[in-house]
């Protein structure tokens, strides 16, 4: 099939090239010059495993490629999928769909034929509706269709839960598109990946729905993370406990410093405000929202407290700076408020991340960066792990000695054991578990 994708950010660009990979003609179409002539050049504006590899062999058999051109792209395309941002908009908190909404205009002036838009974006309930509106008001001759089909990617995942995902939610209101759609994924159909499909409006509110429940599992293991540091429990072990109970589960239940990335705190706070405009209010979701916030600040607490209570004029080393592994993206990383608490409190930061240090130029003022682990902990008064990144799982902790001024490690992912920390001589903090 011919498909457009209209955004060549995160979301469009590893769905186009996987639709490619699966035997469709993909145009991945951009308003960024820069962006799209980088593509064309093999240059891939975001690190995620294995897409530059699936980019450059799509590109090479001609199913992939991109363009700027919407007016050329359109008319042919039997299906166009809307990819472009959602962010919470400034001042109230709702998804900003202004870009959505235009995509809709310009898509709508240059249909031709029977066509099936899509949005992939983010997007609160009805949005679809009113795409499906903007379109038939900018152009009442045009044969459309307007599908919700949210997307589930990990970042540092992305390409497998493309291609393995546990399911493909699609909302029609249109019997038409049932049989395009199926077309579109009849590659991982055949896989038994299984296909459902609802309302639109259901669609749209099972991706929010989705994202917040997995927020509340984080939120809810940090809480009872707390409660374990006051009562001497160890809280990894609480979460192995009750996440071998089928009807819990064991994913999302590592205690950290709080969850961050481009879905998370936008999609909850977005269903927070979509559910108060229609007076639902989603209690459970607002808490969410304050507890994670919350507590990203008070990790720098948690760090300053770790390295004597006081750390102005000291040298702190902060290890990942990125919301998670195996990506750079750095939007809402709990590592930017650890940060900013550790400067406010006067301390001189130097971070590492294997791959997001350029972004996190752009975020976080006055941070120092280093070349590598072992040059961020030089002369630094304590070691602090974020991001847990693999190359930090086997740190040498005698080298590390050697270079700091005082061996204290804070270790906010949990991935060492206190025994194998404190034999080198080190002071360790961890969270949720006894000290």
């Amino acid at each position: 099939m011919k498909i457009t994708m209209i955004g060549a950010g995160y979301v469009g660009l590893v769905s186009g090239v996987c639709f490619a990979d699966f035997g469709h003609d993909v145009i991945c179409l951009d308003k960024d010059e820069n962006k799209i002539e980088a593509l064309r050049a093999g240059r891939i504006p975001i690190f995620e495993p294995g897409l530059q590899q699936l980019v450059a062999a799509n590109a090479a058999s001609g199913r992939l490629s991109f363009s700027t051109d919407l007016a050329k792209c359109v008319p042919d395309s039997e299906v166009i999928f809307i990819a472009v941002g959602t962010p919470s908009r400034r001042g109230d908190g709702h998804a900003d769909l202004s870009y959505v909404y235009d995509a809709a205009r310009e898509i709508a002036a240059h249909i031709s034929g029977f066509t099936v838009i899509v949005t992939k974006s983010t997007v609160p309930v009805g949005t679809g509706d009113e795409v499906e509106r903007i379109m038939r008001e900018t152009n009442p001759d045009a044969d459309i269709a307007v599908v919700s089909n949210p997307e589930f990617l990990r970042e540092g995942a992305a390409i497998d839960d493309f291609k393995r995902p546990d399911r493909i939610v699609i909302g029609i209101d249109d019997e038409r598109a049932r049989e395009v759609m199926t077309e579109v994924y009849r590659p991982l159909y055949l896989n038994q990946s299984p296909l459902l499909f609802t309302t639109r409006r259901t669609s749209e509110l099972i991706k929010y729905a989705g994202n917040a429940f997995l927020a509340m599992k984080i939120t809810f293991i940090n809480e009872m993370a707390d409660l374990c540091e006051k009562v001497g429990a160890n809280v990894q072990e609480v979460a192995r406990g009750i996440g071998l109970d089928g009807r819990i589960g064991s994913k999302f239940l590592h205690a950290g410093p709080g969850y961050g990335g481009s879905c998370f705190p936008k999609d909850t706070l977005a269903l927070v405000k979509t559910a108060q405009d229609h007076d639902s209010p989603v209690r459970l979701i607002e808490t969410v929202v304050s507890v994670n916030d919350n507590r990203k600040r008070a990790m720098g607490r948690k760090v300053i407290a770790a390295a004597g209570g006081d750390v102005r004029g000291k040298t702190i080393a902060v290890l990942g700076l990125t919301f998670k592994p195996n990506t750079d993206d750095m939007r809402d990383s709990p590592a930017i408020a650890v940060i900013q608490a550790l400067q406010d409190a006067g301390a001189t930061v130097r971070g590492y991340d294997p791959e997001g240090m350029d972004n996190a130029g752009h975020v976080i003022a006055n941070l120092i960066f280093a070349s590598g682990p072992y040059e961020a902990a030089d002369g630094a008064d304590a070691l602090v792990i974020v991001t847990e990144w693999n190359q930090f799982r086997a740190l040498d902790f005698d080298r590390l000695k050697a270079v700091m001024k005082s061996p204290v490690l804070v270790d906010l992912r949990n991935i060492y054991r206190k025994d194998d920390v404190t034999k080198h001589g080190f002071t360790y903090t961890s969270i949720g578990r006894p000290d």
